[in-house]
C-alpha cells in the first residue's frame, strides 16, 4: 500500500528519464498550504475560489509547457498579480519561489523600498535594479512615493520598468509584480510610455474585484 503524501518530508513531483519534473497537482495543493503556513503561520490556507490563479502561476513557474497555450501565458514575459488589498498576491507570489528554477529564480523588492533606496543611495538604485541580471518582482506597484535625491525626484519604479522593458527586449530578462490597482490607475501614474511597454512585460493574472481581504 502506498503511503500517504507527506509535504513537509517530500516534494510534490517526480524526476522523469529525461530529468524533468512531473507535478502531481493535489500534492502540490498540499505541498503550498504546507509551505504557507509555516512561512506565514497556522492560519494561512488555500482558498477554493483561488484555485484558479493558482494553477496559472504553477504552470508559468514550473514552465509547463504543455499547458502555457491552456492559460494564455507567455514564458517570454513576466507576471503581473493583480487584485484587491489583502486577496494574497504577495503570499502567492512568495510561495512560488519555491517552484522556480535556477533560470527563472526570482528576488520579491517593496517598491516602497525601492523608492526609499533611492531617496538614500540615488541613482546608483536605478542601476541596481535596471542593469541587473536578476530577475525581480516589485511588489505593490504605484504605493510607492516619488522621492528626491538631493532635490532631483525621480519616479524611481517608472524609470526601472522602462529600463526593464530594454533589457527584456534585448536580452530576454523578463520582471513580475504585483498591484491592486488598475490599469487606469497604473497609466496616471506612471503615463502611457509605460503603460504601452507594460502590456508587452506582463501575462496579467488577476484576482476578481470582489476577492475577500483575507487577512481579516
Amino acid at each position: 500500500m502506498k503511503k500517504p503524501y507527506d509535504p513537509a518530508t517530500e516534494k510534490p513531483y517526480y524526476i522523469d528519464e529525461e530529468g524533468a519534473r512531473n507535478y502531481d497537482y493535489v500534492n502540490t495543493i498540499r505541498y503550498l498550504q504546507h509551505k504557507g503556513r509555516l512561512k506565514f503561520g497556522k492560519h494561512f490556507r488555500i482558498h477554493k475560489e483561488d484555485l484558479t490563479i493558482i494553477s496559472k502561476l504553477l504552470v508559468y513557474f514550473t514552465k509547463s509547457e504543455n499547458f502555457y497555450e491552456k492559460h494564455s501565458l507567455d514564458p517570454n514575459k513576466g507576471i503581473l498579480l493583480a487584485g484587491p488589498i489583502g486577496c494574497g498576491k504577495t503570499s502567492l507570489m512568495t510561495l512560488m519561489t519555491d517552484f522556480t528554477f535556477e533560470v527563472n529564480h526570482f528576488f520579491i523588492r517593496s517598491t516602497r523600498a525601492v523608492a526609499a533606496e533611492f531617496h538614500e543611495e540615488g541613482y546608483q538604485t536605478l542601476q541596481k535594479y535596471s542593469n541587473n541580471p536578476k530577475i525581480y518582482c516589485f511588489d505593490d506597484l504605484g504605493v510607492e512615493q516619488n522621492m528626491k535625491y538631493y532635490g532631483n525626484e525621480c519616479n524611481t519604479i517608472a524609470e526601472i520598468l522602462l529600463n526593464r522593458y530594454e533589457l527584456m527586449v534585448h536580452q530576454g530578462y523578463v520582471t513580475h509584480a504585483t498591484t491592486n490597482l488598475s490599469a487606469s490607475d497604473l497609466e496616471a501614474i506612471y503615463g502611457n510610455r509605460l503603460r504601452s511597454r507594460m502590456r508587452e512585460m506582463f501575462n496579467l493574472i488577476s484576482f476578481p474585484n470582489d476577492s475577500p481581504d483575507k487577512r481579516k
